[in-house]
Order: structure tokens, then sequence, then C-alpha cells
């Protein structure tokens, strides 16, 4: 899955990983470097509610022309290069206050032949534990016992079959935002608060899944589960992890403030020089309020102050060597979630998209991205 920058420049059948020249890339089927630039939560089902389903109607009609002419051709426009997790938060309307507990619903991701009609990269989210961050009923079910095993076999017949050998495939990732120890609503693996147990653990989750994937489709990447700044990386969890992935993936969130950007940059550097492996900033965005969700306040008071932080952050991480490339939180809003590129009526937010669909292309080329893959 690496390739070092002086092996022969043969063509991969998938993407895979490229050291060489002080700094990490993708590298797309065609053999040329790929920035991935993408957006997560995308999901039709936000344009078929009562009030917007005539229009996705006289629009759309069907799953494949809305993601060819409504999503695809939207990511094109603005620069967008890739298709990220598709899951969506489908109920929930209040952000917790102090890091509290959220009780919100989140979708599973596309089905397996909505990527069919996909021409972008895309990923595939899978789930095999329940103990996200904002999931307020966790399942901390034991790895190690044999029902997970045949738990992550299902897991990988049903939705990594299917896209083996699929070049447009850039990686699969695991669990959202895990919160390995310390849930808010209290449950927890047993004895995990002892780094050794921990290590255990976690050693057998990966073990597991990653050769359930591998079983099915040995040649995609696997950037495995997408830790929250917020929800922890605890080190037993990197440790039993690294043999497993292949780069890491994570969730940064920092609003306007230069402080939490700086942070985060530290905390991600460390993480790089300690273990060697890249990054993908798996999810990432802002918000700020909209006439159809007010609660969505925060430091940022209007679109175009979305559009500034969104180029500062991006240059910021960009500049750095094990930079992958980040997935914008998200697409369309609804009612659930209250933020997005578009507003619920299949509006793009001009203040903010168009200042990001300049910035885009300028940032992936000053990176070596090659538009052909």
């Amino acid at each position: 899955m690496i390739r070092d920058s002086e092996a022969p420049a043969e063509a991969p059948g998938s993407f895979s990983l490229r050291r060489g020249a002080g700094r990490w890339t993708f590298v797309g089927p065609g053999g040329h470097a790929f920035v991935s630039l993408g957006v997560n939560h995308a999901d039709e089902t936000n344009l078929l509610y009562p009030h917007n389903i005539g229009l996705w109607q006289e629009r759309y009609g069907s799953t494949a022309a809305w993601i060819r002419n409504g999503l695809e051709a939207d990511l094109q426009e603005w620069g967008f290069t890739t298709i990220g997790a598709t899951e969506e938060a489908v109920s929930g309307r209040q952000l917790a206050a102090g890091g509290g507990l959220v009780d919100i619903a989140h979708t599973h991701g596309w089905p397996v032949t909505d990527y069919a009609s996909a021409s972008l990269p895309y990923c595939v989210p899978l789930r095999p534990l329940e103990i996200e961050a904002w999931n307020a009923f966790p399942a901390y079910r034991d790895p190690r016992d044999p029902g997970f095993a045949e738990y992550c076999d299902y897991l990988a017949r049903r939705y990594v079959a299917p896209h083996a050998g699929r070049p447009n495939l850039l990686c699969y990732l695991l669990t959202d935002a895990p919160r390995w120890t310390g849930h808010p609503a209290g449950a927890g693996f047993p004895g995990a608060d002892d780094p050794s147990v921990l290590f255990e653990i976690a050693d057998a989750y990966h073990r597991t899944i990653t050769a359930a994937i591998r079983r099915h489709d040995p040649d995609h990447l696997i950037l495995g589960d997408r830790y929250g700044l917020t929800a922890g990386m605890p080190g037993a969890v990197l440790e039993a992890a690294k043999p497993h992935v292949d780069a890491w993936a994570v969730q940064v969130f920092t609003g306007a403030s230069d402080g939490r950007l700086s942070r985060s940059l530290d905390t991600l550097d460390a993480l790089h020089e300690h273990t060697g492996k890249p990054i993908l900033i798996a999810d990432t965005g802002n918000w700020c309020a909209t006439p159809t969700s007010p609660h969505r306040a925060s430091d940022i008071p209007d679109q175009a102050g979305r559009a500034r932080r969104y180029i500062t952050a991006l240059s910021a991480y960009a500049s750095r060597p094990w930079f992958l490339g980040w997935h914008w939180c998200g697409y369309i809003e609804n009612t659930a979630r209250g933020v997005g590129m578009k507003d619920p009526y299949d509006q793009p937010y001009r203040d903010f998209v168009e200042p990001v669909a300049e910035a885009n292309p300028d940032i992936a080329a000053t990176l070596g991205h090659e538009n052909s893959l």
C-alpha cells in the first residue's frame, strides 16, 4: 500500500500511498498524486422532506440522477475531489453544552449499489463498534468474543466485497469518533482503564476487522477509525491500531479560534512524528446560524466568515508533510445537522462556496494533485 518515491512509476489498480519529496500523498490508479478534498454526509433524503420533495422530483427524480447531476456536479464545480463518508445525522437538533452527551441518530451511509453511479473517488464507512462519542446508547461489545469476528465477516461480505476491484474506492473508514474510555453515557469496556487491557481489546478489534476486510478486498486502503480530537486518541489504542491501518483518519473542528487550530496542528504533528503515518482529516467543518437553523450560531458570524476560516484552516493543514486531504461537513443543510454548503432547498450558500471553489484547486495544485486518476 505504501510506495517509495524511487520505485518505478507503475500505475496501481487502486489508490495507494506514496512518500517522497518531503511529504505524503495518495496515488490514484493512474499513478498520479491525488489530494482528497472531500465532502461528507451527502444524503439525498435531505431533499425528500415534505417541504422539498417536489423540488427533488423536478430536478432529479432518481438517486443516480441526483448523484451525477446534483452532488458530483457541485463537487466538481467547487473543486472537491472525493465523496467522503456518507452517514448523515437524521435526528437531534441541539448541540451538547460543555461536552455533554447528544442523543442523535445517524444513518449507516449509502447502499452499496449507489456507489456504482458515482464517477468521483469515494470512501466506504463501516461501523464495527458502536462506541461513538455522540452515541447516547453505546454498545461496548468485546472484540475478543468469537461473535465479533462473525459480525465483522458479515460487514465485509455485505459492504466490502462489492467494492473489491473498483478503482474509484479511495479507502475504508471505520467507527466515527470512537470513545474508547470515559464515555459520557457511563458505559465502557470492563477493565479498560488499565492501558494493558485497553491495548488487548483494541488489538483484537483492529486485527479482527482488518482481517475481515482483507479477506474480501486485499487491495484498497484501510484508514481505520475516525478519531475525534475531543473524543480522544488513547496511546494504547494507537499502538494497537498502527500495524493494521495504512494511515490515520481524524476529526478536527476548530471554529474561528486560531488557538484551537494551532493546538490541533501540534497534536497531529506529534501523531505523525510518533507513528510515521500520514493523516487524512476525515471530518472537519464550521457553521453559522441560518434562517432554517438559527440554533447553529457559533463564533463565525456568517457564510463569508465560514469561507474565510475554511481557507485559513485548509491552508494550515495542507502545509504539513503528513497531510493527505480533508473532508468537509457537510453538503445539504437538513433539519437535524443544520449545517451545509447548500440550504434545504438545494441552493448553494454563495458567500461560502464561491471563495471555496476558488481556493480548492489552488491548494490542490500546490500539493501536486493531477486531475487524472
